[in-house]
């Protein structure tokens, strides 16, 4: 087997092999791995040395598996190998792979004459892939890579018959997040390459860190016409601290060498697979000046033997002549580089070439039924039946497990987390698993940060003081003023620190809280000081209405009680005990039931209380200063009990409106949360639509009294009942004025006690202010109690107005 155009001048960029085997006793021979494809545009390309270490990494390769016993018996690999150096003079070379006498068969067709080939190894990278691999799926070539790793290639419905022996793009970005969150830097570059392979990274890293802190404040893909002083640059001008440089080796030198001539320092650089172990980099004195280099690297696997097959095949004379060293075999050493140039240079992808050769060999061990001692050479090998099996590769190399998941891609692995140190060696400091569990592990203790210890700091806004939220500056969410959370909100800055939560009803905070507390019910206990005062002076109101209603009893037929309203009293003092029911209810935790009775018997019996007055007032005014003028009116009110018409009136009334106000919005326990922030402040809802016509109906009432009995201020002096109306109405409205004032000011716990203390001052005012002086002139003044006092009144008045 012939090594084509093997020589100092070519690139070896991105090599992919073709190999052939042979079975001794078969006659026929096919071609399976690792092609490289050159034309005379390659010789212009610069010699890449870690590219020539893969290709004789593959011949090691197949050179020991021709030599097992164990895999392949009496089978012997061979291949072809093409530079492929340039995308758009490679198809020749791949068509000719492909083709059978120069053509090429539909697919689908029977086969008459076979394509040697049988499976490829590479390419190398992602764009030479992309090239390529289109042309590969025909025919269902098992394709299996060492080193594209954009996540494109993990849809099978484009690449159905595509291998790869490194991880997808998506597990070192992985990586690269991972340890950005762990440093906490949210500010950060990232550079690629401007093509398939960069562009992928882009994407995925773009991706991943949507739901993170992570912002990517500059991107650049880099090329053969990049400016680098204008990039760095605009890097230096965001104060960006962190640099993610998702390149390949050839590029990301020339970033960095960039970097040092512009004299760029203090930065942190984070390094792909791709030149995290590069030995040339890290040895020079510059290196230094530019700040911390961290990487993501594939485990360096050492392969046993491959040293000493370099130093064995670097022992071969060089080419003798300009022919022989443009078509010379590989028994002919035709690089002129010596054997510790290949074995120092970067081993990243080596044990990738190593399996993805290895794999091949296992499927077509396999494919060919091979046993202890031989293989089935009667079995017509199709590529498609190499893909079956590769696909289903279970097999341990070098202690790790080579295995295939359902796209293609590896499905154990890690990644070694690499620091640049002061000596130009890439130290190990950490590593991430992803099989069977991830596992993540940075030794930061290791790392001489370019600050002095400290690690670096790279945000575009300062973290915010606790209690503070964010409001997001601009398109990025990490460029933020800070600003303070209000009361009765808290911020949690781990799930989101953009904005401030509410906290619940039951709960409360303080200015820039990170949590709630829980607020302090309150309600009037009936065991309270004040509630108890307030229920005994109700017990009392009681008792004194059935003290007076017993005394009125008993002087029933005086002209005092008869003058108080008789038979009327009775319902007044009634009433005003039935009133004194609801202030038992304004204490105790607020329910349906007790929200109803606190203002149900109030409305409804002290409308009787007022229609009575306002009845009496009208009486007294009427007697006195309209009988005379309307005999007819005062005629038609004594014939038809005016007096009872219009109470029964008002209490049908007050009854209809309240069982259709409650009917449709019925008072209920609410929770005050408004007022006092710290506290919930149990008491009862009204409804202001509902409860209007009580009121209104109330006030009407008290107004007509109030004018009825003011008509009658200047009644003879010893009479005084409009007087004690009117004085016991001013007691009232100013009650409930200082009341209206109170809740309007305060709405704590103790506005209940005032509510209740305000019912029970209304019904004091009536019973103390009308009804006790007549009690009092009953008892102590019974000689003003006569019918002759009363008449001798009348008569003075009268002869007073007549004049």
């Amino acid at each position: 087997c012939i090594l084509s155009f093997c020589g100092h001048i070519l690139p070896l960029s991105g090599c992919f092999f073709v190999v052939v085997f042979h079975l001794y006793q078969a006659v026929f021979c096919l071609l399976i791995v690792f092609c490289l494809f050159v034309v005379v545009f390659c010789f212009f390309q610069h010699f890449i040395l870690s590219s020539y270490r893969r290709f004789q990494l593959m011949r090691f390769a197949v050179e020991q598996i021709n030599n097992s016993t164990n895999l392949l018996p009496n089978v012997s690999l061979g291949y072809d190998i093409f530079d492929h150096c340039s995308d758009t003079q490679s198809f020749p070379g791949i068509l000719k792979l492909i083709s059978v006498n120069n053509g090429i068969q539909p697919w689908g067709e029977n086969p008459k004459n076979l394509s040697k080939m049988i499976a490829v190894v590479g390419p190398f990278t992602s764009t030479d892939t992309f090239t390529v691999t289109p042309l590969l799926m025909m025919n269902f070539f098992p394709v299996v890579s060492y080193g594209a790793a954009s996540s494109a290639f993990s849809k099978k419905a484009k690449f159905p018959s595509f291998l790869r022996t490194v991880h997808s793009n998506k597990k070192p970005i992985e990586v690269i997040v991972n340890i950005v969150l762990y440093f906490k830097w949210r500010w950060v570059a990232f550079l690629n390459n401007d093509n398939d392979y960069g562009n992928d990274g882009l994407e995925l890293f773009i991706k991943r860190i949507v739901d993170t802190e992570i912002c990517m404040a500059y991107n650049k893909g880099l090329n053969d016409k990049t400016n680098y002083s204008q990039m760095f640059h605009q890097i230096e001008a965001q104060k960006i601290q962190v640099i993610i440089v998702f390149t390949t080796k050839l590029t990301a030198e020339a970033l960095i060498k960039s970097a040092m001539q512009l004299n760029i320092t203090d930065k942190v650089w984070i390094a792909l697979d791709t030149w995290s172990l590069n030995k040339k980099l890290p040895k020079m004195k510059e290196i230094k000046n530019i700040g911390t280099v961290l990487g993501v690297s594939q485990p360096v696997v050492p392969i046993p033997g491959f040293n000493d097959f370099i130093y064995s095949s670097k022992s071969q004379p060089h080419c003798e002549n300009t022919e022989q060293s443009m078509l010379c075999s590989q028994v002919c050493n035709c690089s002129g580089l010596s054997p510790e140039d290949v074995v120092s240079i970067d081993p990243t992808f080596s044990f990738p070439v190593y399996s993805a050769v290895y794999a091949v060999a296992h499927a077509l061990h396999k494919v060919l039924q091979c046993g202890v001692a031989k293989c089935n050479g009667n079995i017509t090998v199709y590529p498609h039946m190499v893909l079956a099996e590769l696909k289903k590769s279970n097999f341990t190399l070098l202690n790790r497990s080579i295995q295939f998941d359902e796209n293609g891609d590896p499905t154990s692995g890690m990644y070694d987390i690499v620091f640049w140190n002061q000596s130009g060696k890439a130290q190990e400091i950490g590593f991430y698993h992803f099989h069977p569990s991830i596992n993540f592990f940075i030794n930061s203790s290791q790392i001489q940060w370019y600050t002095n210890g400290t690690v670096p700091i790279s945000v575009c806004s300062p973290e915010c003081p606790t209690g503070y939220v964010r409001k997001q500056d601009g398109i990025h969410k990490c460029c933020f003023s800070c600003i303070i959370c209000p009361n009765r909100t808290y911020i949690n800055s781990t799930e989101d620190p953009y904005s401030c939560i509410s906290c619940k009803d039951t709960e409360w905070s303080a200015e820039g809280s990170t949590s709630c507390n829980q607020r302090l019910v309150e309600f009037i206990p009936f065991t309270d000081s004040g509630a108890i005062l307030i229920m005994l002076g109700a017990g009392a109101l009681v008792g004194l209405t059935l003290a007076v209603s017993v005394l009125f009893a008993v002087n029933y037929n005086t002209p005092v009680v008869r003058s108080a309203g008789g038979p009327m009293c009775f319902l007044i003092l009634g009433c005003l005990s039935l009133c004194s029911i609801s202030v038992f209810f304004y204490f105790g935790q607020p329910s349906v039931s007790s929200c109803v009775l606190r203002f149900l018997p109030f409305f409804l019996f002290y409308t009787v209380c007022l229609a009575c007055f306002v009845v009496r007032s009208f009486q007294i005014v009427c007697i006195f200063k309209i009988a005379a003028k309307f005999p007819k009116l005062h005629s038609w009110w004594m014939k038809y009990h005016g007096q009872w018409l219009v109470i029964t009136a008002a209490f049908t009334t007050q009854a209809l409106i309240l069982v259709i106000g409650y009917s449709s919005g019925p008072p209920k326990p609410y929770n005050e949360t408004v007022w006092y922030p710290r506290e919930i402040i149990l008491s009862c809802d009204i409804d202001l639509i509902a409860t209007s016509g009580s009121v209104i109906l109330l006030s009407s009432l008290c107004s007509l009294c109030f004018i009825f009995s003011y008509m009658g201020k200047d009644l003879p002096k010893n009479y005084n009942e409009a007087k004690s109306i009117t004085f016991c109405l001013l007691l009232l409205i100013l009650t409930w004025i200082i009341f209206a004032t109170e809740y309007m000011l305060y709405r704590g716990k103790y506005i209940h006690t005032i509510n209740a203390l305000a019912v029970l001052s209304s019904l004091y005012s009536f019973l103390l202010w009308y009804f006790f002086p007549k009690c009092y002139i009953i008892i102590f003044q019974p000689h003003k109690n006569t019918q002759q006092y009363f008449q001798d009144l009348i008569q003075n008045y009268t002869k007073t107005i007549s004049q």
